[in-house]
């Protein structure tokens, strides 16, 4: 069963169930966004963060983790990423840290390294909830993930009534009801969508009335996210593709991200990633389009080539200079046309998915660009 990605899509729709689950007042949930940041030095990778909203608060930040099989290794790996993450970030927010596990067998706790750490994280056990929680609609939803196959069905219909009866908007009881339903067709794979539908009495509530209003509202906010969305990611792109037309006329980073109204490291990551670019779309050119070189501009490249750090910015520097040169213009035209059709894939790569940017690959290095020009 994938629950991470249950436990994620939940604590994003239904942040409110997160705080819940940590005996926080909900209303908190308005003031936090739930998110996920890469660990670049390491390709580690924060899936489950709570950021507050307001940098000048003095709320925590929560790492949440969700471990369903023992592992030794876990709070190696979740302490590396946590202070990996305080030294790239450096939020302004003391850190918490809250691990959900099925039960306490699971946990290995490692406390010789990680006695004290151990003290600001809270552990969850879902088997050890409160039965005084049973009134809570959202810790019951958690709790039914380690439910039993033979009993989940009956539970999650009782969670339904319970949503019908506590939850008064339409959109969002429907999302909750969607919710349940999809937590059932990960627990019982061999079973087809319309037999769970069936089981958990599904059927006839999604043809009544309020159930499809909220289903059509639902589809026209989405509409509107879209639209919203979209105008962002068009404003996103003219700016990505900016830059490396502004590094080329000597502007810095850090006046970059001031004029474009970016973050420093998300323009120093997109920097990387055209300066890949560039290198991969010259060693392209070198391979595929060698008549365009006589002996004496490989001559010309090995020279350029050789003394320079093994630095994609570098390397991306040295050939954009070359290729600038008047007697050049052959190579110049051909190289750009290939860096063009790069570039609109690296601005679709960041503009799709920003929070988690890739390092440059250390395959394409200075070596590769060498035996390109040999």
């Amino acid at each position: 069963m994938k629950t991470d990605t249950i436990f994620y899509s939940l604590f994003k729709e239904f942040p409110s169930i997160f705080f819940e689950l940590i005996n926080q007042s909900t209303a908190q949930a308005a003031t936090y966004q739930f998110t996920s940041r890469e660990v670049k030095q390491l390709s580690f990778r924060l899936d489950g963060l709570f950021l507050p909203k307001n940098p000048t608060s003095n709320q925590p930040f929560y790492v949440v983790e969700v471990q369903f099989q023992p592992d030794e290794n876990l709070y190696y790996r979740l302490f590396t990423e946590l202070f990996i993450f305080l030294n790239q970030y450096k939020p302004p927010h003391p850190w918490r840290v809250v691990v959900i596990y099925p039960s306490r067998r699971i946990e290995r706790e490692q406390p010789l390294q990680f006695r004290e750490l151990l003290s600001r994280v809270q552990r969850i056990y879902l088997d050890e909830l409160e039965e005084t929680a049973s009134d809570s609609l959202g810790v019951n939803i958690v709790k039914l993930v380690i439910e039993n196959q033979q009993t989940a069905p009956t539970v999650a219909r009782q969670l339904i009534d319970q949503a019908q009866v506590q939850i008064a908007d339409p959109t969002t009881k429907r999302d909750l009801i969607d919710l349940i339903e999809t937590i059932i067709v990960y627990k019982l794979p061999q079973k087809s969508r319309q037999e769970i539908e069936a089981m958990l009495g599904l059927s006839e509530l999604k043809q009544t009335k309020v159930y499809q209003e909220a289903k059509q509202e639902g589809f026209y906010e989405g509409e509107q996210r879209g639209e919203q969305r979209g105008k962002k990611i068009g404003e996103l792109k003219a700016k990505l593709t900016a830059i490396p037309r502004m590094i080329q006329f000597g502007l810095s980073l850090e006046q970059i991200a001031q004029l474009q109204d970016l973050p420093l490291e998300f323009v120093q990551q997109a920097a990387e990633l055209f300066a890949q670019q560039n290198v991969a779309a010259f060693v392209e050119l070198l391979n595929h389009q060698r008549q365009l070189f006589s002996p004496q501009d490989l001559a010309e490249l090995a020279v350029l080539i050789q003394p320079l750090p093994d630095k994609l910015e570098d390397l991306s520097d040295a050939i954009a200079q070359w290729c600038q040169q008047e007697a050049h213009t052959a190579q110049r035209e051909a190289w750009r046309q290939i860096c063009s059709g790069l570039l609109s894939a690296t601005v679709e790569k960041l503009v799709t998915n920003p929070d988690t940017l890739q390092t440059p690959s250390a395959i394409l290095n200075k070596a590769m660009v060498q035996n390109a020009i040999k």
